[in-house]
């Protein structure tokens, strides 16, 4: 059963709690008898694009990333002080989408646990020792409850960590991946279930009738290496790479405009309220989208606080108060299933966060309360 809200009209803003904040779900997917893998971080994206030069263009030549190897139909990216193989992989295809969204465990005997769990839930399980890409051996890959391709792999070949090859540094290097973001129609169903495979909620968005719209969940001690957005899925709303401060994000939307490039400028630069980080969120050549990330904060203390959002907080997307662009809420990628084809998106069924604050003027405010100036710039949307 759905606890009480923790959103009302005299909670704090946000609402900080040690409990779980995040409702049950009404469908739960059954917890397995088998243990979950032990998953460390989110590792690496397999995209799927159409264009396999222009987007090697724009993640190379315009963001930085490194080349580790690459083909004809494949490059292997990687930031600037990762040690594994690659965090990204552009593969040509027809259909723009994302394959894998790849996580590394803690030891080779997770794969088995990754199969068993999976297994248990009814999935759909493949396993290569040579692994799925290369640069990764032994790997697990399902199409999990959600209807998402996920990746476990142990396995990994090292290359050259670029940390200290500050010459070859641009003004706004990507040093690491941080994180997904993945569309799902029912939120909580979805925290649950990443809940039995490990991850612990950091940050959630819901109103005062229990609805949840959002949640961010961590394995590495961040504010998240995954977040659940509610809306039609499943979808991949966005991949995160980390720069180390503000100037670096400045500097690559600086390097956009001079390349007259600022139309894969999607939202940003701004502060997020949720995460407390500094961010940009960008379109690549086909859509996909990408954001760069700094300054988020440690959670890795087994009583970190968990905080919640009032939906209708207008500070919670941005800090500064400055609106969300619709096709932020609307726009997101296919993911494919274990056969390379896209997965079937289902609607939400209950109600979407652009809905109730996206040019709501009486619905959101600044400060409890508030309902003279509403939702700032929300006339315009």
């Amino acid at each position: 059963m759905s606890k009480e809200p923790v959103v009302t009209s005299d909670a704090p803003e946000p609402v900080v709690t040690q409990g779980d904040p995040v409702p049950a779900p009404a469908d739960p997917i059954p917890t397995p008898k088998a243990p979950a893998p032990d998953v460390l971080r989110c590792a690496y994206m397999e995209l799927v694009v159409t264009d396999l030069e222009v987007s090697r263009n724009f993640y190379v030549d315009v963001l930085g990333l490194v080349v580790t190897e690459e083909d004809e139909n494949t490059v292997y990216l990687r930031s600037l002080e990762e040690f594994i193989h690659h965090n990204l992989v552009l593969r040509k295809g027809d259909t723009a989408a994302v394959a894998a969204f790849s996580y590394r465990v803690r030891s080779p005997e997770d794969l088995d646990r990754a199969v068993a769990f999976y297994t248990e839930l009814g999935c759909r399980v493949e396993r290569r020792s040579e692994g799925f890409t290369k640069g990764i051996g032994d790997s697990v890959r399902v199409e999990d409850p959600l209807g998402f391709p996920y990746e476990f792999f142990y396995d990994v070949e090292h290359v050259e960590r670029l940390a200290w090859r500050y010459d070859l540094y641009s003004p706004g290097a990507l040093v690491r991946i941080d994180h997904f973001n993945q569309v799902t129609p029912d939120v909580p169903r979805a925290v649950k279930y990443m809940e039995d495979l490990g991850f612990r909620v950091t940050e959630d968005i819901q109103d005062d009738e229990g609805t949840t719209y959002a949640a961010w969940m961590r394995r590495k001690p961040t504010v998240h290496d995954t977040a659940m957005t509610g809306g039609a899925g499943p979808r991949m709303h966005h991949m995160a790479f980390a720069t180390h401060e503000k100037h670096n994000i400045i500097a690559i939307c600086d390097k956009l405009g001079a390349l007259r490039m600022s139309d894969a400028i999607e939202r940003g630069p701004g502060r997020h309220g949720v995460s407390n980080a500094f961010y940009l969120y960008l379109r690549d050549p086909d859509g996909h989208r990408v954001e760069i990330y700094t300054q988020d904060y440690y959670t890795g203390d087994p009583d970190n606080p968990r905080v919640t959002w009032d939906v209708h907080d207008n500070q919670r997307r941005d800090w500064w108060g400055n609106p969300v662009v619709p096709s932020w809420y609307t726009d997101a990628s296919l993911v494919l299933d274990l056969d390379g084809n896209p997965q079937q998106v289902h609607e939400r069924e209950e109600k979407s966060e652009m809905a109730v604050t996206i040019g709501a003027d009486g619905f959101s405010y600044t400060r409890k309360g508030d309902d003279e100036k509403g939702f700032k710039l929300g006339n315009t949307l």
